[in-house]
């Protein structure tokens, strides 16, 4: 534990640029994946000036495909959660072989590594981390240990609503949004491997306790592009 708040330490003290956490959807490297699609969203992080991505990749539906197919065969919820984590580090690999050199060379196992890896000053792809946290609690906690100022949540929706958009026509997008009112409105929210949603108690606890500048936006590259480098504010605001 002592080594770990070290690290954590290390990184807030020894980095220079300007770091963003990007949780990128997993709908981005679905099952109608292109070669193209995904260049187009490495060129779209090399692009970027003066600011440092680091980037955790979703397991989308192909980690809720394989998912569902291991539950109904009997697997337990640690070893689904692990699966999951997988495909996601897959996803991850896909998007660091189109960055290449630009981007450090290896995905992060822990959180250590990631802190490690931001030392370089590159691209930092990584995937899942640990059993029982979804990827977007990961981001939360990558963003925390890596001090970032701002975690963006790119999804494969607008923002948080009011109500399900799905369900109610006249469901509001909403601009902002405090992490208490996101918790009531998601307090519904399933903790099975695979069911995670737009955000889950630990990432808005960790959001929360360090006070990290989140957005929910649209995965696509001019609202991800906009939000970095252009001051758009586009999306859901999430405030502690």
């Amino acid at each position: 534990m002592k080594g770990e708040e070290t690290m954590i330490e290390h990184s807030r003290k020894s980095y220079t640029s300007n770091r963003v956490v990007i949780k990128l959807s997993g709908s981005i490297f679905g099952e109608d994946t292109t070669e193209r699609k995904i260049r187009a969203y490495a060129d779209m992080f090399s692009s970027i000036k003066e600011v440092q991505p680091i980037v955790i990749s979703g397991g989308g539906r192909i980690a809720r495909h394989y998912i569902d197919l291991a539950r109904a065969l009997g697997s337990d919820e640690a070893n689904l959660d692990i699966m999951g984590i997988n495909v996601s580090r897959l996803n991850a690999k896909l998007l660091l072989a189109a960055l290449q050199d630009k981007a450090y060379p290896k995905i992060p196992k822990d959180l250590e590594e990631v802190a490690l890896a931001a030392e370089s000053g590159k691209i930092v792809i990584s995937g899942g981390l640990h059993p029982g946290q979804s990827t977007n609690a990961t981001s939360a906690l990558i963003a925390e240990i890596v001090n970032a100022s701002r975690f963006l949540n790119a999804t494969d929706v607008d923002g948080i609503y009011d109500s399900d958009p799905n369900i109610n026509n006249n469901a509001k997008l909403l601009k902002r949004i405090t992490v208490q009112q996101c918790l009531r409105l998601l307090e519904s929210e399933s903790s099975m491997a695979g069911t995670y949603d737009l955000m889950d108690i630990v990432a808005l606890k960790v959001i929360e306790r360090s006070k990290i500048p989140t957005r929910i936006l649209k995965a696509e590259i001019p609202n991800i592009l906009n939000s970095i480098q252009g001051g758009i504010q586009i999306g859901t605001e999430i405030v502690s």
